[in-house]
């Protein structure tokens, strides 16, 4: 599985960006895809997760009210509507998807799990000025 991340930029804070993950080459498999970011100095952590089949979402407690992950299924991409940007949320953003395990099945707290995730894209840089 291919993913091309696109839509990052340079914003002020309050204001809105939509990120886009374009996945490729045996999509089939993928039972979620996820938003990762990675901050200057820190920890890459989650961001927000869909699953591919039933279109679960998931979302880190700093971002639950701001943004918004879909599933385009004509355009077979992720996206992340990120609103209300905050200077806090200047990062790379990265986009990943989960395989399908032999048990068909992935919890939460795996879904949240970097660790977890066999394919990433390249980052976007998200810059929010205050």
């Amino acid at each position: 599985v291919q993913l091309q991340a696109s839509g990052g930029g340079l914003v002020q804070a309050g204001g809105s960006l939509r990120l886009s993950c374009a996945a490729s080459g045996g999509t089939g498999s993928v039972y979620a895809m996820g938003w990762f970011r990675e901050a200057k100095g820190k920890e890459r952590e989650f961001v927000a997760a869909i699953t591919w089949g039933d279109l679960n979402m998931v979302y880190a407690d700093s971002v639950t009210g701001r943004f918004t992950i879909s599933r385009d299924i004509a355009k077979n991409t992720g996206d992340l509507q990120m609103n209300s940007l905050k200077p806090e949320d200047t990062a790379i953003y990265y986009c990943a998807a989960l395989r399908t395990p032999r048990g068909g099945f992935v919890n939460t707290a795996q879904v949240m799990d970097r660790w977890r995730y066999d394919y990433w894209g390249q980052g976007t840089q998200v810059t929010v000025s205050s």
